[in-house]
């Protein structure tokens, strides 16, 4: 049976390292919401750290997993003896342009995560990577991915992108994270037949549309934007999860769900939800629906399939 169920931000981008280490949504480096350094923060009394020439690192020719997180590398160099490399980490560093990359031509992740990135460039190469993260940096705009065919998983969370562009070649695409950005639009993902999660939390977004021909799609998660209106989602036959938390949500239509902390007030709405035959989960907490008396008593007649609302399971 299909569990669609909605829960808190914290639960996506606030914090998805703790989960797999691949990418990330904190404010781990103090700054607000739309990316830009917290002008209300007290100046930090720690010296701005100086890159380190990368002839000081030693590098291992026969590694195939390489770290280099948190090293001060100022700019990308002497790489090419990594010909063995399958993941190269490049965390928490000073880079400020991707380049001389064009030897890892057996490299299956990439990652940039935390530095101080403009431009997506110089991977033309990379032909067989499959992971790339370069969230955390101050991109503007997505380009220069299109001869990563194979990729799988592409993380841009909490930079300054504003639109969803130039991802037709990424046709085995399965995770998208533009978390934390400043798109205002859901469009261009007609090509991503393949994608499974698509995270868009944390940005400007009004309407949920075009995503019709995402069917592989399972998660979506687009809390904290600005959606008042549950639509758009009914082609989406294999959602499993959705994520609508801290919207402006009033009015349900074309899909078989619910949601915390929004604003729906008429019982009328869950009318939307009975023909969601397998529907065993529903979360409804903090909307005005929840003080009625009779709130659990009315969802269990309006959705008998339902065996648990919010976190408890019902009692026959």
């Amino acid at each position: 049976m299909a569990t669609l169920s909605v829960g808190e931000p914290q639960e996506m981008e606030v914090d998805r390292r703790g989960e797999s280490e691949e990418s990330g949504d904190d404010e781990t480096k103090r700054k607000s919401l739309n990316g830009e350094v917290d002008s209300l923060q007290a100046p930090s009394t720690v010296p701005e750290e100086s890159p380190v020439d990368m002839d000081t690192i030693t590098l291992d020719p026969d590694e195939e997993d390489v770290d280099l997180v948190h090293c001060r590398i100022g700019k990308i160099e002497g790489l090419e003896v990594l010909r063995k490399a399958k993941t190269i980490s490049l965390r928490q560093n000073l880079i400020k342009h991707i380049e001389n990359l064009d030897s890892l031509v057996s490299l299956r992740e990439l990652d940039f995560y935390d530095n101080q990135i403009r431009k997506l460039e110089n991977l033309q190469a990379l032909t067989e990577l499959e992971q790339l993260d370069v969230s955390f940096n101050l991109l503007r705009k997505i380009e220069g991915l299109e001869c990563l065919t194979k990729i799988k998983k592409l993380f841009l969370l909490h930079n300054k992108i504003t639109s969803i562009a130039n991802l037709d070649q990424l046709t085995s695409l399965q995770m998208l994270e533009l978390g934390s950005n400043r798109i205002r639009v859901i469009e261009n993902l007609d090509s991503l037949t393949t994608l499974e999660s698509l995270f868009l939390g944390t940005n400007k977004i009004t309407r949920l549309q075009n995503l019709d021909g995402l069917h592989s799609l399972t998660v979506l998660s687009i809390q904290s934007n600005r959606i008042t209106k549950l639509e758009g989602l009914q082609n989406l036959g294999n959602l499993r999860e959705l994520y609508l938390s801290h919207n402006g949500v009033e009015v349900i239509e074309g899909l078989e769900n619910n949601m915390n902390d929004n604003q729906i007030d008429n019982w009328a709405d869950l009318d939307e939800l009975k023909n969601a035959k397998g529907l065993e989960t529903v979360y409804l907490e903090r909307n005005p629906l929840q003080k009625d008396p009779q709130y659990r008593r009315k969802i269990m007649l309006a959705l008998p399939s339902v065996r648990q609302i919010d976190a408890t399971f019902i009692r026959f």
